[in-house]
């Protein structure tokens, strides 16, 4: 029975150790990947124009990248209590991802769409109860793709 306590408490020790190492691991791969992003975003000058639109009804508010900040933080503007439809074009650049966030506070009172367009082509759309749970639309920066 000792014996049986002992080892539950080594494999918590060494459960334990391994959960620390691979959090430790996840930090610094994540600082090394948000300090290559950076980088990216310096060398990716290159800007695109987007379209955002929200069309529907009950839409309290919509908040979208605006092009400033960087791609790991953007800027995010806010509209609210917007008349719709509503259109939005702005300029973004390098990798940062195009995104709409229409938000209903009435989740089952909202008819809500969303849609970015890039070159006359739309890049992302998404409609109703998906739209709310997914958090709007977020497209992949069409810079080198």
């Amino acid at each position: 029975m000792n014996r049986t306590a002992r080892n539950i408490r080594n494999v918590r020790t060494v459960r334990t150790a391994v959960c620390a190492a691979v959090v430790l691991g996840l930090a610094v791969g994540l600082g090394a990947c948000s300090e290559t992003v950076d980088q990216v975003d310096k060398a990716v000058d290159e800007t695109y124009e987007v379209t955002y639109e929200v069309t529907g009804t009950s839409v309290d508010e919509i908040q979208f990248h605006a092009g400033g900040g960087k791609a790991m933080d953007p800027k995010i503007e806010t509209v609210k209590s917007p008349t719709l439809p509503w259109r939005k074009t702005v300029t973004l650049r390098g990798i940062m991802p195009p995104a709409v966030m229409p938000i209903a506070l009435d989740e089952d009172g909202a008819d809500v769409a969303c849609s970015i367009t890039h070159k006359g082509k739309v890049i992302e759309e998404a409609k109703g109860e998906g739209l709310i749970t997914a958090g709007g639309c977020v497209a992949v920066s069409p810079v080198g793709g």
